[in-house]
């Protein structure tokens, strides 16, 4: 089993024994040894579903044994299921199964059951259309980067909201571009990293290099890229699709590379073949790797 596939699996095993304690999505990406934010989006990209959602399936699995094998009231299996009320419980049951927990005890219904989740990176190599598979290993010098600056939550959040931060983010960036002295010509650059200050969202710059004196317009920031080693795809097609190509570069070729995501700043890059309008549009995709 591959370094990755093997810590997302130590991950799933510290869930499945603790499903009747409080998980915290720190602790699991802890038991896994690797960052929380690298844990969520290598667990959404082989499964599809937040680590959040996956916990709550499970308990919900574990409340169908319960109402069907025990006498307990259904509020005592809403709280071991890590719900606050018997409504909320009810709610999500429902909407998982098409029933109350009432109406599946007098059922009866085994084959409702949810079944643990098996990782396979076999499934997800059909995300490959317009993805560059193998990629170009370059290492970059120290930069400097001048932009603006936003948090958000990744698609591996429940809270995801990447399409009400970063589009206005660019808006209100691009025009400005001419403000910022010494600038680069070549790129443009989305620095994804995750927020120091919470490890529940995610930090994101839109940016462009420059040299020479660091001279910051207002309302932007300077951000300081060490020197780095980048793992770039290349990304064909309509930007909002972008998404499919992280997921196979953290489910696929990561698992199965033999190199390690250095926990730097991921880079998108929009240069000359980038059209946001054309389907044969480019843009670029850079994790850092050691």
């Amino acid at each position: 089993m591959s370094y990755y596939l093997e810590r997302i699996q130590r991950g799933v095993d510290f869930i499945e024994t603790r499903l009747d304690e409080d998980i915290s999505l720190a602790s699991v990406a802890r038991a896994a040894g690797i960052s929380q934010w690298h844990f969520q989006r290598i667990f959404k990209a082989l499964t599809g579903e937040t680590l959040k959602t996956y916990i709550r399936a499970r308990r919900l699995a574990g409340s169908l044994d319960r109402l069907l094998t025990t006498k307990l009231r259904v509020l005592d299996i809403a709280i071991l299921a890590g719900f606050d009320s018997q409504e909320s419980f009810a709610r999500a049951f429902k909407k998982a199964f098409g029933m109350t927990p009432q109406e599946y005890r007098g059922i009866g219904d085994r084959s409702l059951f949810l079944r643990k989740v098996e990782l396979d990176t076999e499934y997800l190599r059909h995300i490959n259309q317009n993805v560059s598979l193998t990629p170009e290993i370059v290492t970059q010098p120290a930069r400097t980067m001048v932009g603006v600056r936003t948090h958000f939550f990744g698609v591996d959040s429940e809270k995801n909201n990447v399409g009400d931060q970063l589009p206005p983010l660019w808006q209100m960036f691009l025009p400005r571009l001419a403000e910022v002295q010494g600038r680069v010509p070549g790129f443009t650059y989305g620095i994804v990293r995750q927020d120091p200050a919470d490890p529940e969202r995610l930090e994101y710059h839109a940016a462009v290099e420059v040299t020479g004196p660091r001279i910051v317009p207002e309302g932007m920031v300077a951000i300081e890229l060490p020197q780095t080693t980048y793992a770039t795809f290349s990304h064909r097609g309509a930007v909002q699709h972008v998404d499919h190509t992280v997921n196979y570069i953290y489910s696929t070729w990561l698992a199965q590379s033999g190199r390690r995501h250095s926990y730097g700043a991921d880079l998108e890059m929009y240069g000359s073949e980038y059209h946001p309008t054309s389907e044969d549009s480019v843009i670029y995709y850079a994790i850092p790797v050691d």
